[in-house]
């Protein structure tokens, strides 16, 4: 049975992943991270679909979340991501481009 994803902001851990919900952004990065990092051992994904879009402070969560060279693959793309891995020299696992 399939289950309805909450529209607003939010994370939870399905799996391997991390799903996050709605606009990934300086005012939501607090009660995300609070809801995140004890989810985040051993997980391998991101999973972004539902996100509606992300600035710099929802990336350098991620980011931090990702931990450097862990391997951890998005999924989904939210408005501003694709501009901000640019401005930030990070590939498609958030970790720095070489």
């Amino acid at each position: 049975m399939a289950t309805d994803r909450a529209i607003s902001t939010g994370v939870v851990r399905e799996g391997d992943a991390l799903v996050f919900t709605g606009p990934l952004g300086r005012a939501a990065v607090p009660a995300l991270w609070t809801q995140a990092a004890p989810l985040a051992a051993g997980i391998r994904r991101f999973d972004l679909a539902g996100a509606s879009s992300i600035d710099s402070a929802g990336l350098a969560m991620l980011a931090e979340l990702a931990g450097q060279g862990r391997g951890i693959s998005i999924e989904g793309d939210p408005v501003g991501l694709a501009a901000l891995r640019d401005a930030y020299r990070l590939d498609g696992n958030l970790a720095f481009a070489s």
